[in-house]
């Protein structure tokens, strides 16, 4: 686990690297106007510290030595975390989530997986309007089995088919993956296919319905048992009371379990 002093620098030199003027003083426009790279490593920095907007900025002000790191003397106002956080939409979001997953050490070497996350702070006048009714938001992430680095995330609130996710997953990382892990519920002809025309290893369980089946599965198991640290990679994303959502919209459900995913990058890299 990376201390909270060298996550902050790492959330500022992630941040400097990603826009286009890293240079740009911390407030260039005094208290009411931030640079682009302070706004992104504010946010980014708030997913652990695990506070609610008003709690973050009185806690930040009471951290002055997290405020030096970033050009600041007071923090920023609660309603700026807010406006950022609906800023930087799921595009912005996987570019670093794909930067921090390289930093972080990516072998090609990855498993595929889902798991659920609670969405109970979601108001029940929204699910009418959205018509939706799940509790969880079904998340799937392609996890490095090596360095535990996350390189891509899928969310959904349908009853959608994994080996239709699978697909989508490995299509949008193709060519930086050597070998795809999945268990049995990812088994699908056409994504084992699609892994060996793109000279990707499927290690994909078969569903044990014949001898041969059964016989392709036994030959995998070695190999196929390292596709488990996908579970110790949501188990880390879960901890400290992390299952719960707090955004109450669908899409600012999936910004927020990616800023996760983006913070889970940079501790593994700093560990």
């Amino acid at each position: 686990m990376a201390s909270l002093r060298r996550l902050v620098w790492m959330c500022r030199k992630l941040a400097k690297q990603h826009v286009d003027d890293p240079d740009v003083p911390a407030a260039p426009d005094g208290a009411g106007g931030y640079a682009k790279w302070v706004q992104i490593a504010l946010i980014l920095y708030r997913v652990e510290l695990e506070k609610s907007l008003r709690e973050t900025e009185d806690y930040l002000n009471e951290m002055p030595g997290v405020l030096a790191v970033f050009d600041l003397n007071e923090a920023p106002h609660y309603s700026s975390f807010c406006r950022w956080k609906q800023k930087y939409r799921m595009r912005e979001l996987r570019r670093l989530l794909r930067d921090t997953a390289e930093q972080a050490g990516w072998s090609g070497e990855a498993a595929i997986d889902a798991s659920g996350f609670q969405r109970d702070q979601t108001s029940y006048h929204y699910r009418d309007r959205a018509n939706y009714s799940f509790q969880s938001m079904k998340t799937t992430i392609l996890i490095d089995m090596n360095s535990l680095a996350i390189k891509d995330v899928h969310f959904t609130t349908q009853k959608a088919w994994d080996g239709h996710i699978g697909m989508q997953v490995f299509r949008r990382n193709a060519e930086d993956l050597r070998v795809l892990s999945a268990d049995a519920a990812y088994s699908w002809s056409d994504l084992r296919e699609e892994c060996r025309s793109n000279s990707t290893r499927p290690l994909i369980k078969h569903r044990e319905q014949t001898p041969l089946q059964k016989a392709h599965n036994a030959r995998m198991n070695e190999d196929y048992n390292q596709r488990r640290m996908s579970e110790t990679g949501f188990s880390q994303l879960k901890e400290d009371d992390g299952e719960k959502l707090r955004s109450r919209s669908w899409h600012g459900q999936f910004q927020e379990l990616t800023r996760k995913c983006i913070i889970h990058n940079l501790t593994q890299a700093a560990s």
